[in-house]
C-alpha cells in the first residue's frame, strides 16, 4: 500500500498538487487520470522521489518515504517497477541485456541466476526466444512487454506505469492493460498506472484518482465512473471519447 497524505508542490508561482491526499491499494490496478498539465504525471514523479514536494507525506507501508536519506531510498527503490511511456530501453543493448540491466545494479545473482530470472520474465510477457534481438527489432507492442519484464525483473512490491499505452494500437494497448492487471493480481503488487486512455480507465480501473488543477476532483472505480455526476469528470470522459471516435470513424 501507498498512501500519500496533504501533499503540496510548487514550481514557482504555479501551485501544481494541492492537498492531495489518497490511498494506493495492493493487488489492484489504481490510475491516476487527468489532463494534460493537470498535475498526474508530478504527482507519479513526487512518489518514486523524482521530485522533492514542498509538504506533506508519502508512505509506503510504514515507511514514510519523503523524508529519508538517499541511502534509506535507495533501498525502498530497489522493490519498485517503472514502466517508462517511451518503453525506455536501450537501443544498443538486446532484450536480455535490457531485462537483465537491473539485476546487474541491485543484486549479487550469479550470471546463470540471472539468465534463469530474465527467462522467466520474458516467458511471463509471452516473448520467448526474444533474448537476442535489439529494440530495433521490435513491435511498439513487443518493446512494451520487454518494458514489463524488465519492470518485474527485481520482484517489485511497488510497479508504476506512466502511459503504458502511449503510441500503440488498440488491440496491443487491450494486451498491455491486461498483463498489467494480471501481474498486479498474481504478485500482489501495488500499481498506479498514470494514463489518459478510456479503455484503460473501464478495462482495469479498480481504483480510480481524478485530478484537475492539481487537486483531486473525484476518487472512484470503473463501474462508477461512467454514472457519475460530476460535470468536470464527465467532460473529461466525453471529451476523450469524442477525441477516440475522430481517430476512429468507422469503430
Amino acid at each position: 500500500m501507498i498512501s500519500v497524505r496533504h501533499l503540496e508542490k510548487w514550481f514557482d508561482d504555479n501551485h501544481v498538487l494541492n492537498d492531495i491526499s489518497v490511498t494506493f491499494e495492493t493487488g489492484k490496478t489504481n490510475l491516476i487520470i487527468g489532463r494534460s498539465g493537470s498535475g498526474k504525471t508530478v504527482l507519479l514523479k513526487s512518489i518514486v522521489g523524482l521530485h522533492e514536494v514542498d509538504s506533506g507525506e508519502i508512505w509506503f507501508e510504514d515507511v514514510l518515504f519523503n523524508k529519508l536519506n538517499f541511502t534509506e531510498k535507495k533501498k525502498i527503490r530497489k522493490e519498485m517497477g517503472m514502466l517508462f511511456q517511451g518503453s525506455a530501453l536501450f537501443d544498443s543493448l538486446t532484450v536480455e541485456q535490457n531485462i537483465q540491466f537491473p539485476l546487474d545494479m541491485f543484486t549479487d545473482n550469479t550470471q546463470e541466476e540471472k539468465i534463469e530470472r530474465v527467462n522467466f520474465c520474458l516467458n511471463r510477457v509471452n516473448l520467448i526466444n526474444a533474448n537476442n534481438l535489439f529494440p530495433s527489432e521490435l513491435s511498439g507492442g513487443m518493446k512494451k512487454r520487454v518494458a514489463i519484464a524488465r519492470a518485474i525483473s527485481l520482484k517489485p512490491k511497488y510497479l508504476f506505469c506512466d502511459e503504458p499505452n502511449s503510441g500503440l494500437d488498440p488491440p496491443n494497448a487491450i494486451l498491455i492493460d491486461a498483463l498489467i492487471k494480471e501481474i498486479t493480481e498474481e504478485y500482489l503488487i501495488t500499481t498506479i498506472v498514470n494514463t489518459h486512455d478510456m479503455n484503460s480507465v473501464i478495462e482495469i480501473g479498480e481504483n480510480i484518482v481524478f485530478i484537475n488543477e492539481g487537486s483531486i476532483c473525484w476518487e472512484g472505480n470503473k463501474n462508477e465512473i461512467l454514472h457519475s455526476d460530476n460535470e468536470i469528470l464527465n467532460d473529461f470522459v466525453f471529451a476523450n471519447a469524442l477525441a477516440k471516435k475522430l481517430r476512429n470513424p468507422l469503430k
